[in-house]
């Protein structure tokens, strides 16, 4: 998933994110994953200091200010437009979108699907993403009579399996819709995120989303400012320093932490 601009979504100070140091006792996650297993492990034992990884992020680069949208609606069409495309063209195809007056789940419904397909070709995959719009759309309808605020009032347990039951929608969409959209404490887990802790020794080079989630959910259990802020700081690192090839190690506030899991 690409990196959206700033939105209008307030970030909490510095010091709102003060270490808490709580650790679950459950052997569940906080929102319903097992724990890691020996047998289906994908990341390194042991712990990554995330504490200091958020800190360091934080005070280099700041609040991020994420998710751009004006409404609930367009932080879940940006969501869904932004797979596998930059987020300047998700801000053209939502632009058009806006001018023709068709971000709500009902004008998304009611749109004949090639006018839809016109509108959103910017994004790329244009005919896929009006058809996981318009099947987000009708879920909506079903489920929740085209209501955001009974969709968002489930809880995240419930919620995240519903929607990674929409065709098109996958783990990190559902994520997004539930964190950036809804405020439900679950953390984005993005390429960026495998990446760094891949890099860091902490995980395999492809370790599982469940797993990733898990670890960060797990360490900051509840603290959805947090989640959002964290996923937004890791992208800002991710596309400047932390990059797939040619990365500026050296560079990056996480530089110092490079051996700490090896």
């Amino acid at each position: 998933m690409s990196s959206p601009t700033p939105s209008r979504i307030d970030s909490a100070p510095a010091s709102h994110f003060a270490a808490s140091g709580r650790r679950l006792k459950s052997a569940s996650g906080p929102t319903g994953l097992p724990a890691i297993t020996p047998e289906s492990r994908s990341i390194a034992k042991g712990e990554p200091p995330l504490d200091e990884y958020f800190n360091s992020l934080f005070t280099a680069f700041g609040p991020q200010h994420w998710w751009p949208g004006r409404t609930q609606f367009e932080v879940i069409v940006g969501a869904i437009l932004t797979q596998n495309t930059s987020w300047t063209n998700v801000e053209s195809a939502i632009a058009d979108l806006r001018r023709e007056r068709l971000l709500s789940p009902g004008a998304i419904e009611a749109v004949p699907l090639r006018k839809l397909e016109r509108l959103v070709r910017s994004s790329g995959y244009f005919r896929q993403k009006a058809r996981k719009l318009k099947a987000f759309c009708a879920f909506l309808r079903s489920e929740y009579g085209s209501s955001l605020k009974k969709m968002f009032a489930s809880p995240t347990i419930v919620l995240r399996e519903k929607l990674l039951g929409i065709w098109g929608i996958g783990p990190e969409t559902a994520d997004s819709i539930l964190l950036y959209a809804g405020q439900h404490p679950v953390f984005v887990v993005d390429a960026y995120t495998k990446r760094m802790l891949a890099r860091h020794g902490w995980a395999g080079e492809n370790p599982r989303y469940e797993d990733v989630r898990w670890m960060f959910e797990r360490r900051f259990t509840g603290e959805t400012q947090r989640f959002n802020e964290f996923h937004a700081l890791i992208v800002h690192a991710g596309k400047n320093f932390c990059r797939k090839h040619d990365p500026s190690c050296g560079e990056c506030p996480l530089g110092r932490y490079l051996d700490e899991g090896r």
